[in-house]
């Protein structure tokens, strides 16, 4: 069986060359294959790469999510709230950034808009006032990088800065207790502090993967800022494995693992029914921020990086029926998830013959997985930072390019101007003009752009 892409350059392609052949034929008939050149030219691959960005695309119209979990709402709440407030002003997240005078990421209100720890207290309701504290305080630090990073890079697509941005971080999370950097941003502050506060208890092999699912998570904003830079929307598979990275599941999991003790034997994670309950619920996770934060991402941050996006480019169909099939793959995960605890992980306790003790803390874990997908489902429903009327009164990229005003301060204002455009500008002609060449007999294989729809 050859089950991979990459596999199949020797596989027989009779039955393709066939249907490409088929149909009529004879003179005048060769417009009844253009779709089939289209494909077969590899043309297809460009459209990928003209996505006009920020357009009106409106609020998305929620589908019937499938939720067979629940969890309820940690009593700590209240306190949680208030100290990762005060842990966020104290870090500098909550004023101007350094360097930018006016310039800000967030400010009270859209601190409490985001209201990360109601998250906080919905994935751990049975945690401690100081558990949750903790778990409040990366759940704003995350939220506030996932923030920070788009918004200083992605605008000015500077890939160099970023680089060295990321580069900096892993000598704020130190294995051995070695002094740091003078922290220069909010974000290598929050995460020296939030770092020294969580991984002093641990373990050096706990310490070292919790690390490393840091690391994954900010490296993985590059893969992102290269596809923003490219105009590229990548493709449905590479998004949701990336995805997984991006969104930073691995820094909650690892977080709820700790919780469960040292009890559970590390390898037990590395097993294929593991991976495949834990990822099963990352892309419900993932893909759930998805849908509510389309119009956010597409309409006023001009990001390409959103599931719902990357369905509707790759099928060429429209906003409804790519957050319909998104929702139906959510609903798969949800259930696939559920199929591997009720047949897969009785079977996985058995072969590592776990005591009773040991198996507990391993439901225990799941049990908290589920409570993960289901409080991220609620968060995303209670809060407002996905919704029209804050996005219009709030949004980054107003914030962002203020600017300064006056004499001289003309080249400030460059980016409202190229979103007045481009979101009056049909794709057609932007793919035709950049795709545009040579005229004449036989030169119409140039004229690539002519064959490129307009988006759905």
């Amino acid at each position: 069986m050859r089950s991979s892409r990459y596999m199949n350059q020797t596989s027989d392609k009779s039955s393709t060359a066939s249907w490409f052949l088929g149909g009529p034929t004879g003179l005048g008939t060769s417009a009844a294959r253009l779709g089939a050149l289209y494909d077969s030219l590899g043309l297809k691959r460009f459209k990928s790469f003209t996505h006009v960005p920020y357009q009106p695309v409106g609020p998305v119209t929620l589908p019937q999510f499938y939720m067979p979990f629940s969890t309820s709402l940690n009593p700590h709440l209240g306190e949680a709230r208030r100290h990762s407030k005060e842990w966020a002003r104290q870090m500098g997240m909550l004023d101007v950034v350094p360097g930018m005078p006016g310039i800000y990421i967030w400010d009270d209100h859209k601190f409490d808009v985001a209201d990360v720890a109601l998250c906080g207290a919905y994935i751990h309701p049975n945690g401690s006032s100081p558990e949750l504290n903790i778990t409040a305080c990366w759940l704003v630090w995350g939220t506030y990088a996932d923030d920070y990073f788009p918004a200083l890079y992605g605008h000015s697509r500077n890939m160099a800065g970023a680089k060295v941005f990321n580069a900096r971080l892993s000598a704020f999370m130190p294995l051995d207790g070695s002094p740091i950097p003078v922290p220069t941003n909010p974000v290598e502050r929050g995460l020296a502090d939030i770092w020294a506060r969580t991984a002093g208890p641990m373990t050096a092999n706990a310490r070292r993967l919790f690390r490393r699912a840091i690391e994954d998570m900010t490296e993985s904003w590059l893969w992102e800022l290269a596809n923003q830079i490219q105009n590229r929307i990548p493709d449905p598979i590479d998004y949701v494995e990336m995805r997984r990275k991006t969104f930073g599941s691995d820094l909650t999991m690892s977080l709820s693992r700790l919780s469960q003790g040292d009890e559970i034997p590390p390898e037990i994670f590395r097993t294929r029914t593991m991976q495949g309950i834990e990822n099963s619920a990352a892309d419900f996770a993932c893909l759930t921020n998805d849908i509510f934060s389309y119009q956010k991402e597409i309409e006023f941050e001009g990001e390409i990086n959103n599931g719902v996006l990357a369905v509707q480019n790759f099928l060429n169909c429209n906003i409804p029926q790519a957050v319909a099939i998104v929702n139906d793959l959510m609903t798969s995960r949800a259930r696939q998830f559920e199929h591997i605890v009720a047949t897969e992980l009785p079977i996985l306790c058995d072969d590592f013959d776990l005591d009773t003790s040991t198996r507990k803390k391993l439901y225990g874990y799941v049990k908290k997985l589920e409570q993960w997908m289901c409080g991220v489902l609620k968060w995303h429903r209670a809060v407002d930072r996905y919704k029209e009327f804050e996005l219009r009164n709030n949004s980054t990229e107003k914030r962002l390019l203020q600017g300064p005003t006056g004499l001289g301060t003309a080249a400030t204002q460059i980016r409202p101007s190229v979103r007045q455009e481009t979101t009056q500008t049909n794709v057609q002609p932007v793919v035709q003009n950049v795709l545009s060449g040579p005229t004449g007999l036989g030169t119409s294989a140039t004229k690539i752009g002519s064959l490129l729809g307009t988006k759905g």
